[in-house]
């Protein structure tokens, strides 16, 4: 069980916890955001919720990451750090962080493209921090796609990679510990990113067949008829772990427990904590997939037909 704490003692965290963003809703704002770890016993794991993107139910990283953020803060031995639109406010909470996780939108809205930001995250990934990538974050801008290979093993480019929305279902795991504990299981009309730029070292995790028609590259159209792989996992040269999965757009299919399961996996596995050899525990009530949502312009109405007149 995890180290009981008193609200005493957890309540200066709360308190000097850094303002949410503006456009968070009362619910949102509920969420202890860059709440750092109490005991430095705890591996620390920061996850980065990018900011409002795409439609409702597209694109929902808060309500994704505040998911992950639950069933973490319930594992025996690790810290979640949960933070709003991309990148904290106090970046002393990536201080001996094991893992950062980011869970954004990609190619120019990278969350940590700034040089400053970047050589944060350049810093970590030295110092041997995992790395975890999620759905449009493996879109990496061009000049910059080189080295966050170096990083992650694997980069989403324009020039052979294609993407689309279809069912995918799993049932061949190869033995890696995020996937322990994993029967088969699909993942309906998704959004997914293949055909990437990989290192040779990748572990693939991950792979299944798409539709022909969304092979849009010649090089993809090259591989016809070929499992491509959606998720992968990628120990550095020095000994640091990344792990990536290019799925998690539709924001419904992380009622999907094996999804989930391998997700947190795939974390704890970069943080360098245990993995279950059952898998991480991710329980999760059917209200919990409506929770947390950001605040979506509903599509507006059609106009009504004038009526006629005589």
């Amino acid at each position: 069980m995890r180290p009981a704490f008193s609200l005493l003692a957890l309540l200066p965290l709360l308190l000097t916890t850094t303002p949410a963003r503006a456009d968070l809703t009362e619910e949102q704002r509920r969420l202890p955001l860059e709440a750092d770890a109490p005991n430095p016993a705890l591996k620390k794991i920061v996850l980065l919720a990018g900011s409002t993107s795409n439609k409702a139910g597209q694109h929902e990283y808060f309500a994704g990451c505040a998911l992950l953020y639950d069933w973490l803060r319930k594992t025996q031995g690790v810290w979640p750090v949960l933070v709003a639109d991309g990148w904290p406010k106090n970046e002393a909470v990536f201080k001996d962080a094991k893992a950062v996780v980011v869970y954004a939108d990609g190619g120019p809205k990278l969350p940590f493209l700034a040089p400053e930001r970047w050589n944060l995250i350049k810093e970590l990934v030295a110092k041997g921090t995992g790395l975890v990538m999620l759905h449009q974050a493996v879109d990496v801008p061009e000049e910059r796609a080189a080295e966050v290979q170096q990083w992650l093993g694997g980069v989403w480019q324009k020039d052979i990679g294609c993407r689309g929305h279809w069912d995918m279902e799993f049932s061949q795991f190869p033995k890696h510990p995020s996937l322990n504990g994993l029967a088969s299981f699909a993942a309906p009309l998704d959004d997914w990113l293949y055909n990437l730029h990989f290192s040779p070292e990748i572990v693939p995790l991950l792979a299944g067949i798409v539709p022909e028609k969304s092979r849009s590259t010649p090089d993809a159209r090259e591989h016809a008829g070929r499992a491509e792989t959606v998720a992968w996992a990628f120990t550095r040269k020095d000994g640091g772990r990344s792990f990536a999965f290019t799925g998690c757009d539709l924001h419904r299919n992380w009622s999907v427990e094996g999804q989930r399961r391998f997700v947190l996996n795939g974390i704890l596995w970069s943080a360098g904590a245990p993995v279950p050899a059952d898998g991480a525990p991710v329980p999760m009530e059917a209200r919990a997939i409506g929770t947390n949502l950001d605040a979506k312009p509903t599509a507006p109405e059609a106009p009504k037909p004038a009526p006629a007149t005589k």
